[in-house]
């Protein structure tokens, strides 16, 4: 990064000679993210002693960027009270992750220095189960009574606007904090200065319960393009928002897991490089050994066609294309029907659209590769052995395509991942499957004797 190779040896100067000014200086400097980048690689003591420098508001802005096992590791630095008045300045919903990568007893030490008002909101946040909305959402929000003008609505917010992460929503609730509407910035900029908020709000508001589903929260933002989302209890009482910031995290986290759950991989909880390598290996090695013991069947299912194998020479030629075709066309369609999944994964009826439709795709796909396979083994061996190429090459497609489209269907209906259907697994899958259909089709044209498997 450009800026890390400009600014880090003239701020390891000014660490050196402990120059406030211009440590004060560089706090002020660039965006909050862009800093964190630099201090990342400092030590926690230097980054304190950076960090010291300014306020606790610039302080705090700083420190939510920095990443999760950054922040944790300089809890043993940073003094105690000054870390309180850190956590008091993050937004709510920031600080209660922090928190939460804490030990309780340190966690315990730390919330009596915080003032009773955070403190307060810090354990309600804090009981939400993890998952939940509750545990993602602000409770920094702006709400305004109905029965005010739109002239006192804006003495309000001016009011409300520093302690509020987003201004645009303004959610509309009663004497009991239920949600009766919202109205929007710009809606407010454009009506009457002496028209009631009740004529101008909008009564339609979209929101999600506190226990609902992250994922279910985030798809919600993202459906109906919102900052922010409201979160109510089971009473319709306005409890929290969501932003659209968060939502974002959100789907980069399920992205991240999804990858890896499809390449096989159980998700890390912190940073590759900050994950213990026993921990990698554990994390990899269930699945591979899973694996091969998918590899054992195919080779003991192997075993069993050997006589057809011996008198069929020419098709050990051709079992690693005949095995890659299948495999490969699962891959593509579990990679596809998990991502519709994870966009309209309540819809039955879309789910059975998906299916018939891969079933379809995997119909012509499998016919086009049945005409490659047979011009490309017409050349190597007789007509008859060529024709078992192709329709197997058309049956593994169908099969490997039909696969990996219904395994992820089932796992959704099950109420599990459906990015534990991993390529190597359906791969696997394909590749045993694979090995019965092709000796079936040749015992079938040519008819060699071969005992039951």
């Amino acid at each position: 990064m450009f800026y890390r190779s400009l600014l880090l040896p003239d701020l390891r100067e000014s660490l050196e000679s402990n120059d406030r000014a211009s440590l004060h200086e560089f706090c002020e400097a660039l965006h909050a993210a862009v800093l964190a980048e630099i201090l990342d690689e400092l030590t926690g003591e230097e980054i304190w002693q950076v960090l010291s420098a300014t306020g606790p508001e610039r302080q705090a802005e700083i420190f939510s960027f920095l990443d999760k096992a950054r922040q944790v590791s300089l809890v043993p630095v940073v003094p105690h009270r000054d870390l309180s008045r850190l956590i008091e300045e993050m937004p709510a919903d920031e600080r209660v992750d922090f928190l939460e990568q804490l030990d309780d007893d340190e966690v315990e030490r730390i919330l009596p220095l915080i003032a009773q008002a955070e403190r307060a909101d810090i354990r309600k946040l804090l009981s939400y189960p993890e998952g939940s909305a509750g545990s993602i959402m602000t409770t920094e929000y702006a709400w305004l009574p109905e029965n005010i003008t739109v002239d006192e609505a804006f003495g309000r917010l001016h009011e409300q606007a520093p302690d509020s992460e987003t201004i645009y929503y303004i959610y509309i609730v009663d004497d009991g904090r239920r949600l009766d509407g919202m109205v929007t910035l710009r809606q407010l900029i454009q009506s009457r200065r002496s028209a009631k908020l009740a004529d101008v709000m909008r009564h339609d508001v979209i929101s999600v319960r506190v226990d609902d589903d992250v994922e279910h929260v985030a798809a919600e933002v993202a459906r109906y393009d919102f900052l922010a989302i409201p979160v109510v209890d089971n009473q319709n009482r306005l409890v929290g928002i969501v932003t659209h910031d968060d939502a974002i995290d959100i789907f980069r986290k399920e992205a991240e897991e999804d990858a890896l759950m499809q390449a096989g991989v159980v998700p890390l909880e912190d940073d590759y490089l900050a994950t213990p390598v026993a921990v990698l290996v554990r994390k990899r090695v269930v699945w591979l050994a899973f694996l091969m013991v998918a590899a054992f069947v195919t080779a003991r299912i192997l075993e069993g066609y050997q006589q057809v194998a011996g008198v069929l020479t020419w098709m050990g030629w051709f079992q690693p294309l005949v095995l890659a075709s299948g495999g490969n066309a699962g891959s593509q369609s579990a990679t596809l029907i998990i991502r519709e999944l994870a966009l309209n994964e309540s819809r039955q009826a879309h789910r059975m659209m998906l299916f018939w439709r891969e079933v379809r795709v995997a119909a012509l796909q499998g016919l086009l590769m049945m005409i490659i396979a047979f011009a490309g083994s017409i050349m190597l061996v007789d007509l008859q052995s060529a024709v078992v190429v192709c329709i197997t090459v058309f049956l593994v497609v169908l099969m490997g395509t039909s696969t990996g489209a219904a395994l992820p269907m089932l796992f959704s209906k099950l109420g599990m991942d459906p990015a534990l259907m991993s390529n190597p697994l359906i791969a696997a899958l394909s590749d045993t499957l694979g090995v019965i259909i092709y000796f079936t089709v040749a015992i079938t044209l040519i008819g060699v004797a071969v005992p039951a498997v």
